[in-house]
């Protein structure tokens, strides 16, 4: 199958590769005290205790997120493609996609066979699909 490209300006193009470049970079933010309990899991929450090292950003200590982090604004958010991804259910809001612009990811809660309907529509309609099916 083709991989279809999505349709950028050249300050776009460069903000993108900025953001690609600093997305590699950036460091894994992870919940204080991560290690300690297994019940915390890695995802990130902003300390909020009175005597939390962490929220005081004292030496020693892993990083937090800060604005600091972001990416260029005009491309936030975007794909490392280039594309916007919209969320898709079904055929109907598959139609509303933008091809050259947009991409679509197809909802976890689709079965197999509507995935299946999804994904033709979508190579009919030129649309680029970020969690196409392996078989």
């Amino acid at each position: 199958m083709n991989t279809i490209k999505p349709y950028l300006g050249k300050e776009e193009k460069r903000l993108l590769k900025i953001k690609n470049k600093l997305s590699r970079k950036r460091v894994q933010f992870r919940r204080q005290e991560w290690f300690r309990y297994k019940k915390f899991g890695e995802e990130w929450r902003k300390p909020r205790g009175k005597h939390s090292k962490l929220r005081e950003h004292l030496a020693r200590r892993p990083p937090v997120v800060d604005a600091g982090y972001r990416g260029p604004v005009l491309v936030r958010g975007m794909h490392p493609s280039g594309f916007r991804e919209v969320l898709v259910h079904n055929v109907k809001e598959i139609a509303a996609v933008d091809p050259k612009t947009q991409a679509c990811r197809i909802a976890s809660t689709v079965g197999r066979k509507k995935r299946i309907d999804l994904e033709a529509e979508a190579d009919r309609l030129g649309i680029r699909v970020l969690n196409r099916t392996v078989s």
